[in-house]
């Protein structure tokens, strides 16, 4: 009995939507770059409940017949390439013709679509892959596509969607991919019925700022110096971002070709350029464009197009290198002359040069083995016994990550009876039985509150203090859909924000821990924590703004400290079920032993 069989075209369809489309922000890449190719110069993104519900993209460009508006859905269906040498030239952003059937077989699809020559249009409905209808209509030209309730046949995909916050978050990035290689386009984002971007076509900076700057602050591409270098192999233009104005958010994009990539080679070209010049843990920002030959390039390594392998990737590197440093050296501070110095005699022309005293050298002298031509008197006398017993001695090399023996472990009634110092307006300095502890103040007093501050976002009881004068916290629109996510977790912890703005919030009242300082930075870096560590479940995004509020109002290093508040903070932290390291790793309690200390005398 035969047991191979050819799967129907909706289950294959299905199959590959699972690579195509993973989320709506998949979506929207595809139907978008379908608008470019088409050659759109204005293109509109409606979207409800961050894609679930509804998924529209409308644009003006070209449009498509009827048969072309039906063969567009199937699988393979493509304008792009004709065969496989087409694939080594490609500058279009589609040419696999896989989005649209893998759309609509996990969709509800509409799409109306008429072309200039043509009186009327195309009206096609495809659910699921099955044609519901397809007939004439009146409509503009180019093309409207509407994919609704996404998932609604892949119940298991639909249910490991995320929440709406993180998918808007999801799909304005994949809209910042596009938007920022095709300034001359002119974009809108609408959610829920509010605009949440409106960019008119301009120049490449232009959208840079329009995408991430703030009219209410400073020009947000004052901070950064031009990148413009050409060559035969590669043409590198764009932008990177002054030392000086390095943040730890970093907003990191290469595009090649027109098309936004992902290349961990080429960043680390770029961090190499900045080595020495930047903090740690701070990251440059930059927006660097490539244009290449398209047979220099293999886009066609994974569905999403955005792994791109290059043909001569180390001479690449070199290119990028040496652009980047090029651009940082032409804005650099010239070396301060410091005419205080000494005077350095130097030799009038037509003087003759001052003598200087020949030193012999020996080239062949080895003072292990041979006696000096020159220094017969400097032959080696015996010298193998200087290093004797080196094989034999061993050496106790201190382990500064040294684990805490049961003898040495804080205990509420030891710390009560001991005496307590303070060293350096940094550590704690207490007695044990085989040597002394050292404990980091700043990182106990973030331990301690960090669980505090879980506490209350648990029982929802964040003391509060009102301010006198509101201020005012303005944000970039993806920063805008994070806050509305951890919002309530924030009004838990005591913090009283309303919406100003489309791009700000008013800040009424603060946690009473932050009574004396702004709560701008605290918010800032609240973010900035959630941003980077990807927070997804409110379990973990409470987690990094505990940790936020923690380090915002834990006891700053270099506070001197009474010994009762030296007593009283080690009482606290011996109350956490893990008291020696940080959450993140960070020692907080170490051991300087007898054996360590008398080996120093």
């Amino acid at each position: 009995m035969d047991i191979i069989h050819l799967l129907p075209d909706s289950v294959a369809n299905q199959i590959a939507a699972g690579e195509v489309i993973q989320r709506p922000a998949s979506c929207l890449k595809e139907l978008v770059e379908n608008s470019l190719d088409a050659g759109a110069k204005r293109i509109q993104v409606i979207v409800r409940d961050a894609g679930r519900t509804l998924l529209q993209v409308i644009d003006d460009g070209s449009g498509m017949s009827e048969m072309d508006a039906r063969l567009a859905f199937e699988r393979h269906a493509t304008s792009k390439i004709r065969e496989a040498q087409d694939l080594f030239s490609l500058r279009t952003m589609g040419f696999r013709g896989e989005a649209l059937a893998s759309i609509c077989a996990v969709a509800q699809v509409e799409m109306t679509t008429r072309r200039a020559e043509d009186e009327t249009g195309t009206l096609l409905e495809i659910h699921g892959s099955d044609v519901v209808r397809q007939e004439p209509c009146v409509c503009p030209v180019g093309t409207n596509i509407k994919v609704s309730n996404l998932f609604f046949n892949v119940p298991v995909r639909r249910k490991f969607l995320k929440s709406d916050q993180t998918e808007l978050r999801n799909l304005l990035t994949e809209f910042y991919h596009i938007v920022l290689v095709y300034p001359k386009v002119n974009f809108t984002f609408v959610h829920n019925d509010e605009i949440v971007l409106e960019l008119p076509a301009g120049t490449e900076k232009q959208r840079i700022e329009a995408v991430f700057g703030n009219p209410k602050r400073n020009v947000f591409t004052s901070a950064f110096v031009d990148v413009n270098t050409e060559t035969e192999i590669v043409s590198i233009r764009g932008f990177v971002v002054k030392p000086e104005n390095a943040t730890r958010k970093a907003e990191q994009y290469f595009f090649v070709n027109g098309r936004y990539m992902r290349h961990g080679y080429f960043l680390k070209a770029v961090q190499t350029a900045y080595s020495g010049m930047l903090p740690n843990d701070y990251q440059p920002s930059f927006f660097i464009y490539f244009d290449i030959n398209p047979e220099a390039i293999d886009v066609n390594i994974h569905p999403t197009k955005t792994e791109i392998k290059f043909a001569d990737e180390q001479t690449i590197f070199q290119i990028l290198l040496a652009a980047v440093r090029e651009a940082l050296g032409k804005f650099a501070m010239p070396t301060s002359l410091d005419f205080d110095a000494p005077n350095i005699e130097m030799p009038l022309p037509g003087e003759k040069p001052v003598s200087r005293p020949q030193v012999a050298v020996d080239p062949n002298y080895n003072p292990f083995h041979t006696r000096s031509v020159i220094y017969p008197d400097k032959a080696p006398q015996k010298w193998e016994t200087l290093y004797e017993g080196l094989k034999t001695t061993e050496y106790n090399i201190p382990n500064t990550d040294y684990e805490v023996h049961s003898a040495d472990i804080l205990q509420p009634e030891n710390i009560e009876n001991c005496s307590l110092w303070q060293y350096g307006g940094k550590y704690i300095l207490v007695p044990s039985p085989n040597g002394i502890m050292l404990v980091n103040q700043h990182r106990a007093h973030v331990a301690i509150l960090r669980s505090q501050y879980i506490e209350q976002l648990g029982l929802m009881q964040g003391a509060k203090q009102q301010l006198l004068f509101p201020e005012v916290l303005e944000m970039t629109q993806d920063d805008m859909v994070l806050m509305k996510q951890i919002l309530p977790d924030l009004h838990a912890i005591g913090f009283d924000i309303e919406q100003l703005s489309p791009d700000s919030y008013s800040i009424q009242g603060v946690p009473s821990q932050l009574a004396d300082q702004s709560p701008l930075p605290v918010l800032q870096h609240i973010i900035a924590k959630v941003r980077e560590r990807g927070a997804d479940t409110q379990q973990e995004w409470r987690e990094q703004i505990a940790q936020s509020m923690a380090e915002s109002t834990a006891i700053p290093y270099g506070k001197t400290l009474t010994e009762t508040e030296m007593r009283d903070l080690l009482k606290r932290l011996t109350h956490l079920p893990q008291y020696r390291r940080t959450a993140d790793g960070k020692i907080i309690v170490s051991l300087m032993t007898d054996e360590e200390i008398n080996r120093r005398f």
